[in-house]
């Protein structure tokens, strides 16, 4: 019985070594599954921050861009205004030149500022819907 004993305590001694074994090799697959991990986690980080830096360069281009656009718009709003400003002012300095006029000779200066003030006025128009052609 005493053999029995001994030969059954060395198989567990081996089964023990077998199991201690494949447990330090199981750990050993642990570590370098975590450091593979780990890695790779760094890696998908680095993407994100390269994407996020791509979208937000493409972002502020397109700002960029549409600051341009819109100063440009500003800038020709302006400038259509002054013009829209110029016809008036012709139209006002030429009332203001007939008026003289018409008190000089009432009736027939009354006519030719009839039809002066209506051909000033139909070209502004005109010109009014080309700008406004143009802009469009």
């Amino acid at each position: 019985m005493a053999m029995s004993i001994q030969k059954e305590l060395e198989q567990l001694r081996a089964l023990r070594m077998e199991l201690e074994a494949e447990a330090r090799s199981l750990q050993e697959k642990q570590k370098e599954l975590e450091n593979t991990l780990k890695t790779l986690e760094e890696k998908v980080a680095l993407e994100e921050l390269k994407r996020e830096k791509a979208i937000i360069e493409e972002m502020k281009n397109r700002n960029k861009a549409l600051k341009e656009a819109i100063d440009q718009m500003e800038a020709k709003k302006k400038e259509l205004e002054a013009k829209l400003q110029q016809p008036q002012a012709t139209a006002e300095a030429l009332s203001s030149e007939e008026d003289v006029e018409a008190t000089q000779s009432k009736s027939e200066e009354a006519v030719t500022l009839t039809v002066v003030e209506n051909s000033v006025l139909a070209e502004s128009s005109k010109n009014q819907e080309k700008k406004k052609r143009r802009f469009f």
